[in-house]
C-alpha cells in the first residue's frame, strides 16, 4: 500500500470516527462503530473512558446528553509515523463557536480499525 493511500484510508477512518460523536441517531452511530473501531478497542481522554464497542458507544451517548448541539470536526491532518499516530480536532457549540480544542493519539488494529485513543484536551 502506498504512503497517499495509507494517509487517504487513515484520514477517512478518522473521518468515520468524528461522524460517530457526531450521529444522534443510535443506530446509525452504532453502525458507525462497528466499521470503524475494533471489537475490544479502548478510549479514554481526562473526562471519558470507554472499553468494546458497547462501551465506547454508551460513552459517546452519553457526552451527547451532556453537550446537546455540540458537534466535532478534525482540525488537521492525521500524522503518520513509526512511533506517532495523532490528529487535531475542535469541538464547536450549537452557533459555531470553538468551545474545545485536542489532539488524539491512536492506535490501529491489525484489521485497520481504531485499536485505542487517547484523548487530550487543551485548556478552553
Amino acid at each position: 500500500m502506498s504512503s497517499q493511500s495509507t494517509t487517504t484510508d487513515v484520514a477517512a477512518l478518522i473521518d468515520r470516527y468524528i461522524a460517530v460523536w457526531n450521529e444522534t441517531d443510535p443506530a446509525t452511530r452504532r453502525a458507525l462503530i462497528d466499521v470503524t473501531w475494533a471489537e475490544n478497542a479502548t478510549y479514554r481522554d481526562p473526562a471519558l473512558e470507554g472499553s468494546g464497542r458497547d462501551g465506547i458507544d454508551a460513552m459517546t451517548a452519553g457526552f451527547q446528553r451532556a453537550y446537546p448541539g455540540h458537534t466535532f470536526e478534525r482540525s488537521d491532518e492525521p500524522q503518520i509515523s513509526r512511533h506517532e499516530q495523532r490528529f487535531g480536532w475542535r469541538l464547536l457549540t450549537l452557533t459555531g463557536e470553538v468551545f474545545l480544542t485536542g489532539e488524539d493519539v491512536y492506535e490501529l488494529s491489525a484489521d485497520g480499525l481504531l485499536q485505542s485513543i487517547v484523548g487530550a484536551v487543551d485548556q478552553p
